[in-house]
This record gives structure tokens, C-alpha cells and sequence, in this order.
């Protein structure tokens, strides 16, 4: 069972690194969620990871938020850690990865839904918002831009050659013999080579995001989320009507992001209603990791301004 119980503390925040989660099962949406849970009550607050990561890069919010009187879970996505991991490339369409936040909402029975997202967690938390904002009393991104203003700046030259890699994803085989190659290098430097503080990613951490890719089958199901954008069912899901969020929402924005620039914010507010944004300027796009303090802090002033 993948946990935080090795993982070193660090400087300001070594508390809440030693502090490894309990993990339950949930199973929705046809499949079973390997998913960190900490607090209780009817008070919802589901977080979302992103690639190449899992339900620990949420382990320094966990606390707080449970602390501030929510149940927290944090599931390794479909295909991620010990949630089960479809082979089929149908599995990753689009609409079934927001059907498995809705399905984890509705399984939760909570009263009250936040749900904080990240990465490929956020691009799915964009749509569960969009589509099913009945389930939702609010909505924190990071790090990620709302879909129409990503379909955007992809026209750009800019951000086409950031987001290269979602191209050399489509390709057989070839990205993940590249993603395991010397035990899964890239995966370790994809943290450290982009991470702003360093050392918020010991040595012990990249290793578990490592050994979580080397697992039979999990590096395609990582690029099956990128190769399953290209399917009927996710461009026809993409092409549905998209009407601005009025969940309120708060943006927290590594501004040090190399794979996604700070443009990527710009305009958020003509599709969101009630749009707050943070942007950090001493963070990556590892944000709730690189700045797990400066995070936190907005995060609780933001939920107690709004609950």
C-alpha cells in the first residue's frame, strides 16, 4: 500500500509529512478507489491529483482540512497506485473520468462538496463543474486553466511547444518504455527538475512516485488519459455546450510552471462567476507541494470567507 509513513520531514512542514493517511476503498463508477481519508462528518473535501502523481501529493492539506472540520478523501485516480487500473484505452474517455468524481460525490453522501484538484485532477474537476455543478458547493483549481481558455492558448505557438509532450504521448509504446526507463527516472524529474523548493521532494518521496510507475501497466495507464482525449467520446463530450461555473472557485497558480504558462489564467473570470485568484510566485506546478504553507494559508482564509 503506497503511504507517507517514510517519507522525511521537512523544514516548516514536517508534521504534516509524517502524518501518513489511512486509506479506505470506495467503489464507483463500476471500479474500486484505493482513497486517503482523513477527518469525518458530512463535509466533503475531495481531492484530485495529477500525472505522475497520487493521493500523497495532497499530504500536507489533508491535516488542515480536516482540522478545519471536513472529511477529506484523496483517491489515486483511475489506473494510479492501488485504484484499480482498466487496460482498456475506452476506460480513459473523458466522460468517464468525470463520471468518477461524480460517482465518488454521490457514493460520499455529503451535504457539503468542495472539490480541490490539480494537474489532470483539475482538467477533470473543470467538467464536473461545468456539467454537474448541482454536486458542488465549491471548487479550487491549480495549476491547471479552464478548458475553453486551454483550447485557446493552444493556438499559440507558445504553449504549443510546452505542451509537446501531449503529442509524444499518442504514440505506441514508445512513452512508456520512456516514462519506465532507468526505473522510472523521468517520473523522479519530472518533480525535481521543475520544482522550485526541492526540498518539499526527498529523495524517499521520488521514490514512491517511482515505484508507483514501475507497477504492471501503470505508465499507460498514465498516457492513456492524454491518448483517450482523442477518442469519439471525449471529443464529442468536449464539443457539449460549456456555460460559465457559478460554483464559487479559487485558482492558486504556481507562477514557475514550465509546462503551463501564467497566461493560461487570463480570462478565467468571463467563464467562472465567482473567480478568486492566487498566484505564487516562488512555486512550480508542483504548487500545493513546492508551497505547502503559502497553500494552505489561502486555502483556509478562502473556505472560511465562503462556507
Amino acid at each position: 500500500m503506497t503511504g507517507l509513513g517514510n517519507v522525511n520531514a521537512t523544514s516548516g512542514v514536517g508534521a504534516l509529512a509524517d502524518q501518513a493517511p489511512a486509506y479506505q476503498t470506495v467503489r464507483a463508477n463500476g471500479i474500486e478507489f484505493n482513497v486517503a481519508h482523513a477527518g469525518d462528518g458530512d463535509r466533503l473535501a475531495l481531492c484530485l491529483h495529477g500525472f505522475p502523481e497520487l493521493s500523497l501529493s495532497w499530504r500536507y492539506q489533508m491535516p488542515m482540512l480536516a482540522e478545519a472540520g471536513y472529511r477529506v478523501w484523496a483517491p489515486d485516480l483511475r489506473g494510479y497506485g492501488r485504484t484499480e487500473r482498466p487496460s482498456e484505452l475506452e476506460s480513459y474517455a473523458l466522460p468517464t473520468l468525470v463520471q468518477d468524481i461524480v460517482q465518488l460525490i454521490r457514493v460520499s453522501e455529503a451535504e457539503e462538496v468542495v472539490l480541490l484538484a490539480h494537474d489532470w485532477g483539475a482538467a477533470i474537476a473543470w467538467y464536473v463543474a461545468i456539467h454537474h455543478s448541482d454536486l458542488l458547493d465549491r471548487l479550487v483549481i491549480m495549476n491547471v486553466p479552464h478548458p475553453k481558455i486551454f483550447e485557446a492558448m493552444l493556438r499559440t505557438r507558445a504553449q504549443l511547444i510546452k505542451s509537446w509532450y501531449v503529442g509524444f504521448f499518442q504514440l505506441p509504446r514508445l512513452p512508456e518504455l520512456a516514462l519506465r526507463a532507468k526505473n522510472a527516472e523521468a517520473v523522479g524529474r519530472a518533480f525535481t527538475d521543475m520544482a522550485v523548493h526541492t526540498d518539499r521532494f526527498p529523495p524517499e518521496l521520488i521514490d514512491l512516485y517511482r515505484n508507483a510507475a514501475m507497477e504492471p501497466g501503470a505508465t499507460t495507464a498514465m498516457v492513456n488519459y492524454y491518448r483517450g482525449l482523442r477518442l469519439p467520446s471525449s471529443r464529442r463530450f468536449q464539443e457539449l455546450e460549456v456555460r460559465p461555473i457559478r460554483t464559487p472557485t479559487l485558482m492558486i497558480w504556481g507562477e514557475q510552471d514550465t509546462a503551463l504558462g501564467v497566461e493560461c489564467t487570463d480570462g478565467t473570470e468571463h467563464w467562472v462567476e465567482d473567480f478568486t485568484l492566487h498566484r505564487l510566485r516562488d512555486a512550480s506546478h508542483w504548487v500545493q507541494q513546492d508551497q505547502p504553507e503559502e497553500v494552505n494559508r489561502i486555502l483556509a482564509d478562502w473556505l472560511a470567507s465562503t462556507g
